[in-house]
């Protein structure tokens, strides 16, 4: 379960795990208060800082969550066509269309990057992922060459969602990005043509929406389990 933690969370760590994420991608990371937070659970924003220090700390809740998601959409993906490797493609495809499309998704990946706390997760989960994704491409590399190489992911990610006025078109920055990043793990010219050519040739835009919208139904399933958990434990 992405609620990781060392002890039973409380009925108001759950209540404020839930509004926060729930105000972070409807609303938006950056304009989001802890008084608004607090407001919303019904307590007061020091209570809220009792369990969670910090905004970033709930952002970092969020993110948790999002790479438990990220994985299972991964494991779903497992056929020659859609594998693993496709899987990350299509990760990368679908943040950057959404972030394209939707300024409050874009805030919170952008943040997800920007946190150096969050982006620690970001860079820990994306590594263990990728010496899973990766393995056949780089069988003779050390632990140091995967930390090397997801430090170098994370900044291409990040640019690719960090548009401005300037930018190159969506398409162009999905499949410089991927080739980027399947060059630096090892994989063949002729494999990374063929599967940016397949991510090119999809509706990207509303698989982005699609994946945002089921993300969001994830997050609310993992807090409504929770507090079913808790309640549980109680009677």
């Amino acid at each position: 379960m992405a609620l990781k933690r060392k002890k039973k969370p409380s009925v108001t760590k759950l209540e404020i795990i839930r509004i926060a994420s729930r105000l972070f991608l409807e609303e938006g990371y950056s304009v989001t208060s802890i008084r608004q937070i607090g407001e919303k659970v019904g307590i007061s924003p020091g209570n809220v800082m009792f369990h969670f220090p910090t905004k970033e700390h709930l952002l970092a809740q969020l993110v948790d969550m999002l790479c438990d998601f990220q994985w299972k959409l991964m494991e779903n993906e497992t056929d020659d066509i859609t594998g693993p490797v496709m899987s990350i493609c299509l990760e990368l495809m679908s943040m950057a269309a959404v972030c394209e499309e939707n300024e409050i998704a874009k805030d919170f990946f952008v943040s997800a990057y920007q946190s150096p706390m969050t982006l620690e997760i970001i860079r820990k989960n994306d590594l263990e992922r990728s010496k899973k994704v990766y393995t056949d491409y780089c069988e003779d590399w050390a632990e140091y060459q995967y930390i090397e190489a997801e430090t170098l992911v994370s900044g291409i990610e990040y640019a690719t969602l960090m548009t401005t006025e300037n930018s190159a078109p969506l398409n162009v920055r999905i499949s410089g990005a991927l080739n980027q990043i399947m060059s630096i793990y090892g994989i063949p010219e002729e494999t990374r043509k063929m599967k940016i050519a397949a991510v090119l040739n999809m509706d990207y835009r509303a698989i982005g929406q699609r994946i945002l919208r089921d993300f969001i139904e994830y997050v609310e399933k993992v807090t409504a389990a929770a507090f079913e958990d808790v309640a549980a434990k109680k009677g």
